[in-house]
């Protein structure tokens, strides 16, 4: 199955949610090229940013699941980039 690379976006305005956040980020470990967290202390906010490389699906399954959480949005922007590996 081919892969794709995406971009997410992460705006955690609950920090109650953070460590199933994590954990959820953990399970998908295998797929993701690297992840950046900004803490925005005047807004009391964290901008969280994911690079993955994995299938459309599997990218689609995990923004889904971190959307449910309370108190985050979060967005997936798709690259014109694919693996047929």
């Amino acid at each position: 199955m081919g892969t794709r690379v995406a971009v997410m976006s992460i705006i955690v305005e609950n920090a109650d949610t953070v460590q199933t956040l994590n954990e959820i980020l953990h399970e998908y470990g295998e797929y993701i090229i690297g992840r950046m967290g900004l803490p925005y202390k005047a807004r009391k906010i964290h901008i969280i940013s994911i690079a993955i490389d994995a299938p459309q699906d599997t990218v689609s399954t995990l923004a889904g699941r971190i959307g449910k959480l309370n108190g985050i949005t979060v967005k997936t922007a798709f690259s014109s980039v694919k693996s047929d590996e």
